[in-house]
């Protein structure tokens, strides 16, 4: 096993505890290699064990190369195991994601396009709040055109590099023309305040390269040696920066660009198409099943070995993948022995599911076989997670959900940034217009509507309307006064910047200066002496920043030198907040709580115990996937998934009734379950139709759409008219139950229900029932 403490000195070394796969990915070169590592293969010690062969035995340059992962979590991880094997020559090397090393090289080569390189970077909320705006000014309907539908029309077109022109060419029906528009407008507006999103930062260094020829190969020549994790996972736009560093260029290509051509950099990518589950987010499963065709004379390694699962949980994997149509051959084993057997559990109800896993959890704790921080929970969708936080608080087994509110996104935090977005880029009108008022300076919509107003029609920023508020027509005296008064405290904190004060000090002479830090500390509001340690955390985030751009000493290797660290300034740090990614909030190891989480959130993950719910057709596979064989794929793939997240013990559960609408509904067993061979599963519980008879319940199909804006949510009706005593029924939260008594009269019914609620009398008019 990888052990970062052992000090490696030589190639034997380096190979040693490598299995032939494993050591052939390590040794290869000349030509593009795809390397398939299955779940649990060992593909993050091949990669940091290939980069430690690149400098120590082959002589690489460690400034050649360039290693791209998916989160900066893991990118820091890559960085750390590979200092462990080659001491502080990783210095030189990027090791990094694909925004992140697309964010490098655009502040050193932006220009280009004319744009500053001091843009800024706006995250999905900002996004969306400027789209929002353009919608507005646009006069569009917000009913009939949603901003969030709007934002993702506009992502999916920049991750298929179709610019706003390319977009408005191309539209065919009435809702992309609108769609169009807005694209230009909203490309306008970011341009004006020289900002770049998400999708524009990938984008817009493809653009580069394509555009200047010359770019593009002293990048080539740079990167020498190219290794991408998670290729499965890459979008078109993420492929086409790729091909542009590593591709091999035809004669045309080069007579056309006139310029000289160095051989193509040597690229290694790692991947596992039975792993491709972002379609949703632009990934396509392709760039991985036609690398070989995109590359030509590539070569493929395929890891099947496993560390991670016992065989029982590989077995099950496979069984479930092998259904799935034009994948490559693989199947996963292990020399860990069968293991337990999986566990399979029917519940009447999703909280009669809940209970059983709390129950497990607790059980599995108190026998010293998991601790909760070694345990998950896994489920399809956000929703499902709520009868398990119920339950879970209810008998007192600590969790986390992943996915809740996390720290960039709360009110004080987005604000604080604001601030520091405003002062060092006083174009971006999103940060301005968000702290005008914040805290409250007696600076209402109608003085902020009229500043806009002028602004568009002088054609400047908002922030340079505000500093001109004495030509704005119809503006107040008082707020005039407390514009003039907020123009100054943004100046003198620009000042600042200019002086090139580190970010900590910034942040902390804002918060202090501006009066947030007094409103919060003079509230009576209990939750606002919680955003006070929020906001105190963050100016600790960017005192570490500030101390570990001191210790870190890049050398400046002449290219991309304007990014090169140390720097301690203020949009630096804004930077460095930006490219934080989702799955980068994950619990630690030594939490001490379950973790809850989607399937698509535990990518990557690994836990002793696993619990998968919700294995129920409509809910996994999802009821969007029914119809759609790719779809019906990927969620396949998904399963395979969160099956090999399991290191020792796997559990399947499903429900026989689900609430859903205020309505109990059926759904039969996933099918994904009935692919994993019986003799696998140790079924705890069995269901009605297990058992050989099936409930008369009305099959209703579980929907997974929004409410239109405006509609209220409505109690359902009626369910049951009458009942018999001695007959079954079904209750959406107690599950099964026989009737000992009916009152007629009254329309109530008394049922002795099977789990611990025991004996309840209910009214048959409301209560969530089924017959049987």
């Amino acid at each position: 096993m990888y052990d970062p403490q052992l000090d490696f000195a030589t190639d034997v070394d380096l190979l040693a505890d490598l299995n032939e796969p494993q050591r052939q990915a390590v040794e290869h070169s000349g030509s593009p290699l795809l390397l398939v590592a299955g779940a649990g293969s060992g593909k993050t010690r091949v990669l940091t064990r290939r980069i430690a062969y690149l400098v120590k035995c082959r002589g690489v340059h460690p400034g050649n190369i360039l290693a791209i992962t998916f989160t900066n979590k893991a990118a820091l991880e890559m960085r750390a195991r590979v200092g462990d094997l080659v001491g502080a020559r990783t210095r030189g090397m990027w090791v990094t994601t694909f925004h992140s090393a697309c964010v490098r090289i655009l502040r050193a080569e932006i220009q280009r396009f004319g744009i500053s390189r001091s843009f800024s970077i706006y995250d999905d909320v900002d996004s969306k709040r400027l789209i929002g705006l353009v919608m507005k000014d646009l006069s569009l309907d917000p009913k009939k055109f949603r901003a969030a539908a709007v934002m993702h029309w506009i992502s999916d077109c920049k991750n298929e590099l179709v610019d706003f022109e390319s977009a408005e060419r191309a539209a065919a029906r009435g809702e992309e023309t609108v769609f169009a528009e807005v694209y230009r407008e909203y490309q306008r507006r970011l341009g004006a305040a020289n900002a770049l999103d998400f999708d524009d930062l990938i984008m817009t260094t493809v653009q580069l390269f394509q555009g200047f020829p010359d770019l593009r190969e002293a990048y080539r020549r740079r990167f020498r040696h190219v290794l991408v994790d998670e290729y499965q996972d890459t979008n078109h736009a993420q492929y086409m920066l790729i091909r542009e560093l590593c591709g091999q260029w035809l004669a045309a290509d080069r007579q056309a660009d006139e310029q000289p051509h160095i051989p193509s950099p040597e690229l290694m990518v790692v991947g596992d198409s039975d792993q491709s589950i972002y379609a949703f987010r632009g990934a396509t499963i392709r760039n991985i099943l036609d690398f070989e065709a995109d590359f030509p004379g590539a070569a493929t390694i395929v890891l099947e070995q496993n560390y991670r699962s016992t065989q029982n949980i590989l077995t099950a994997a496979n069984e479930v993948i092998t259904r799935n149509s034009k994948r490559p051959p693989k199947r996963l084993w292990s020399d860990a022995g069968d293991g337990e057997m999986i566990v399979g559990y029917v519940a009447d109800t999703e909280h009669a599911e809940a209970q059983f896993v709390a129950e497990e959890v607790k059980r599995l704790a108190d026998a010293g076989d998991s601790q909760p921080k070694d345990t998950a929970v896994f489920y399809r969708t956000n929703a499902q997670s709520r009868a398990f936080e119920e339950v879970f608080i209810r008998v007192g087994v600590p969790y986390r959900v992943v996915g809740g509110v996390r720290f960039y996104e709360r009110k004080e935090i987005r604000d604080a940034i604001s601030y520091l977005r405003a002062i060092a880029n006083p174009a971006d009108d999103v940060s301005v217009r968000r702290i005008l008022n914040v805290p409250r300076r007696g600076i209402g919509e109608r003085a902020e509507t009229q500043v806009d107003a002028y602004a568009r029609s002088v054609g400047i920023s908002f922030f340079a309307a505000l500093q001109s508020a004495q030509s704005v027509p119809g503006l107040a005296s008082r707020s005039r006064a407390q514009i003039e008064g907020f123009v100054r405290l943004l100046s003198a904190e620009q000042q600042k910047v200019a002086e090139q004060l580190p970010a900590d000090q910034i942040l902390a002479s804002i918060l202090h200066e501006s009066g947030y830090v007094d409103e919060l500390s003079n509230s009576q509001d209990p939750q606002d002496q919680t955003r006070l340690e929020n906001l105190v955390e963050l100016v600790s985030v960017a005192a570490e920043f500030v101390t570990a751009a001191h210790t870190v000493d890049l050398p400046d290797d002449g290219l991309a030198a304007a990014a090169v660290e140390p720097d301690d300034s203020l949009p630096a740090f804004l930077e460095r907040i930006a490219l934080v990614a989702d799955s980068d909030d994950l619990p630690s190891a030594d939490s001490g709580m379950v973790t809850l989480m989607t399937l698509h959130t535990a990518k990557g993950l690994e836990f002793d115990t696993v619990f998968l719910t919700g294995f129920e057709d409509g809910i996994f596979p999802h009821m969007r996937a029914m119809q759609d064989m790719d779809e019906l794929q990927e969620e396949r793939r998904l399963a395979y998934v969160g099956i090999t997240r399991a290191r020792k013990r796997l559990y399947l559960s499903r429900a026989i009734t689900r609430t859903m609408w205020g309505t109990p509904a059926y759904n039969p067993q996933s099918r994904f379950v009935a692919e994993i061979p019986d003799r696998l599963i140790d079924w705890r519980r069995l269901g009605m139709v297990d058992s050989g008879w099936e409930p008369r319940l009305a099959a209703r199909p579980i929907v997974s759409q929004p409410l239109a804006k405006g509609a209220a949510i409505k109690v359902a009706g009626p369910r049951l008219d009458s009942v018999e005593v001695g007959a079954k029924v079904m209750h959406a939260k107690f599950g099964l139950g026989a009737v000992i008594a009916v009152d007629a009269d009254r329309g109530t019914a008394d049922i002795r229900f099977e789990s611990a609620a025991g004996v309840k009398r209910l009214s048959l008019q409301h209560a969530p029932l089924q017959k049987l």
